[in-house]
């Protein structure tokens, strides 16, 4: 079977039973869990059917299938209609799922969440965000096809995006980038029901969607009111028609269809229909009203129906594609992470080393991709091949200005099987917070690489200098945050960001260059382990020293030089680098109480931005020296002077809390 075979249709009878059957099952969860959102799945309930048992490719018994079609709720609250959808074909979801929607450990969460069903293809939720991935993974399937082939990759990405996606940024951000680079195989279907929370749409919201998506670059095609089934298939053949933009098929749907007194109401959005109505909007399809979560056998044989041809399609691809089941990490592509020598180079910013390691993981991870929100010159993060309209087979993507939509689009082609990263300032991580969060959420491994890391970026002043940001990423649980303190830790942070699978990482780079120390002297655990000990003190490994001065980055080098200052005086020093605290603190308390151990109660923290995190590693007897403010426009010798960063102020802190400790 092709994209536009379609598969044998059912009579009117029979396709209007199952719509209901979805329809009915979505009332019946959302009322017996006594929160959702029923409406809106009431109102989808035609266009899901047409796309799972009309027009998609997939195959419920291969649900990881790497040619399936993707379909991408990002309507998330409407997450009935999915979990439908997924017990009727076969997924794997139990109607006792369904049964406990929104209840502690079901899969049938409030909203779709990846990775705890078959079938979910990302977890959505919070607006735009959904059809925004969409357009990482319709670009993945791009640059997997110019990879491996029409025999191997060939699919489409379905989504269904409503009101409220339309009216988020990210969605724009997205969808302007999607209509640049010609994504074909991406298909949406905006639910235009009029219905928000406060009421109807026309509150705040009043634009001509489809001549804004028109001036993306999107084909469009409005159905208006008519929604039936036949016309709903053909327009969406029309659409995979298109091969060198994306299509959006505005719908006018009614929320909460039949519904006696709910119909076309804010009610209806995102409370249980209440039971009286519910039976009421049963009795108005023809269904027995007094039963609950009723799926008549023939509608379940119909929608099962594409489980054998699901596995037909599977087997077919199978035979041309050879089974090709993904991108893997090459054999000792991390035997010889590079190293620097302050021989050779006495300093280095952070964001140069890692312009040079990433030459060097390109060339070992074929299937690393990745690019910048237009600040490429600053970041430093370049690849070879720039990825442009019609011409996926490179490596480097230009996201534009656009980080929300970066964001999401790494996420994407994550999703779809990449190594893959978005570059920014550190700053405008407030703008790709959504996405990394949902990164985390969904344990997927995408990479975010900001350069600029502290108000040693200078003269740009406090609109670019971050402050709160460290600590904001270091607070969402399932992350790692890699402040490296020289170049071969930063080598060491692109080891480790590659080699993970369930946690997104953040690494921070310097503008400013920064002293190299030698390789021997960072340990190739340094991000594993998230702290070490860069220097002993004059005491030697075994004995308690004097003081711990505990930094990550370029704080590092001062505290190196204050610890000399201080070892001067007979200040026993010990200085810890820290350049994951996300990771130290994962460790086992002896490797913790090894680095710091807690007999050594004078204890210092630098970090040329927010303190919160630290006093957890100073002790209720240290002190944490830190950013309490927003920075200045300077250059970045005079800021860290102005702000307190130098060794003079750091040794004199050091003394005191020793001093302090002896009386």
């Amino acid at each position: 079977m092709t994209a536009t075979t379609a598969p044998p249709k059912a009579d009117p009878q029979l396709d209007e039973l199952c719509v209901n059957t979805i329809r009915t099952l979505a009332m019946d969860a959302v009322q017996k869990a006594n929160s959702g959102h029923p409406g809106t799945p009431m109102a989808l309930a035609p266009i899901a059917y047409v796309l799972y048992t009309r027009i998609m490719r997939h195959a419920p018994e291969h649900p990881d299938w790497p040619n399936r079609d993707r379909f991408v709720l990002s309507a998330g609250h409407a997450s009935m209609l999915l979990y439908a959808l997924l017990y009727l074909t076969g997924y794997g979801l139990s109607l006792d799922d369904i049964k406990r929607f929104r209840q502690l450990n079901s899969p049938a969460a409030g909203h779709p969440e990846y990775g705890h069903a078959a079938g979910i293809e990302a977890t959505t939720g919070p607006l735009g965000q959904g059809i925004a991935m969409c357009t990482g993974l319709a670009l993945g399937e791009r640059m997997l096809n110019a990879r491996l082939g029409d025999d191997v990759i060939d699919h489409h990405t379905f989504t269904i995006a409503g009101d409220g996606d339309m009216q988020e940024g990210i969605s724009g951000e997205a969808g302007s980038l999607a209509g640049h680079l010609e994504l074909g195989r991406l298909i949406a279907f905006y639910d235009d029901n009029h219905i928000s929370i406060e009421g109807d749409t026309a509150l705040a919201f009043s634009e001509d969607v489809g001549k804004r998506y028109e001036a993306y670059g999107w084909h469009v095609q409005n159905l208006h009111e008519d929604l039936a089934l036949d016309r709903i298939e053909q327009a969406t053949r029309a659409a995979m028609a298109v091969e060198d933009r994306p299509s959006l098929i505005i719908c006018r749907t009614h929320i909460a269809p039949g519904s006696p007194h709910k119909q076309d109401t804010e009610a209806a959005h995102g409370s249980p229909l209440g039971e009286e109505e519910v039976r009421l909007t049963k009795q108005a399809y023809g269904w027995d009203p007094d039963k609950q979560f009723h799926v008549p056998d023939e509608a379940l044989a119909h929608f099962r129906g594409t489980i054998e041809r699901g596995n037909a399609l599977y087997d077919e691809w199978r035979q041309r594609s050879g089974g090709w089941s993904g991108f893997e990490m090459p054999d000792g592509w991390d035997d010889d992470v590079p190293t620097f020598s302050p021989r050779d180079v006495p300093t280095i910013a952070t964001r140069k080393a890692g312009s040079e390691v990433l030459r060097w993981a390109a060339s070992k991870v074929p299937h690393l991709v990745g690019g910048s929100a237009d600040l490429l010159p600053s970041t430093l993060q370049a690849m070879e091949g720039s990825v442009e309209p019609g011409a996926y087979g490179g490596r480097l993507l230009h996201f534009g200005i656009r980080e929300h939509a970066m964001g999401a689009a790494v996420n994407g082609l994550v999703l779809s099987g990449f190594k893959a990263f978005g570059s920014g300032f550190l700053i405008f991580s407030d703008y790709m917070k959504g996405s990394i969060r949902l990164a985390s959420v969904m344990r997927i491994p995408s990479i975010f690489i900001f350069t600029h890391d502290s108000i040693g970026l200078g003269e740009d002043g406090p609109t670019h200098q971050p402050i709160e940001q460290l600590a904001m990423l270091r607070a969402q649980p399932n992350i790692d945050v890699v402040r490296p303190a020289g170049a071969n830790e930063t080598a060491q942070a692109y080891r480790f960001a590659l080699r993970q699978t369930e946690t997104p990482t953040v690494i921070a780079l310097s503008r400013q260059g920064l002293p190299v120390w030698r390789p021997s002297a960072v340990p190739k655990t340094a991000i594993e382990r998230g702290a070490y000990v860069l220097r002993e003190s004059y005491k030697g490994r075994d004995a308690l020293p004097d003081l711990i001065l505990i930094a990550s980055g370029s704080e590092v080098h001062l505290c190196n030089r204050a610890a000399a200052l201080l070892e001067d005086e007979g200040i026993a020093t010990r200085l810890v680098s820290m350049p994951c605290m996300d990771r130290f603190a994962a460790q086992d308390k002896s490797y913790q109480d090894k680095v710091l151990p807690p007999a050594a109660r004078a204890r210092v923290t630098v970090e040329a931005l927010s303190t919160l995190g630290w006093h957890r590693w100073a002790g209720s007897d240290g002190e944490v020296i830190g950013m309490t403010t927003f920075g200045a426009s300077a250059p970045a010798k005079d800021l860290f002077n102005h702000f307190g960063f130098t060794p003079d102020r750091v040794a004199a802190t050091g003394r005191a809390v020793v001093d302090r400790l002896k009386e």
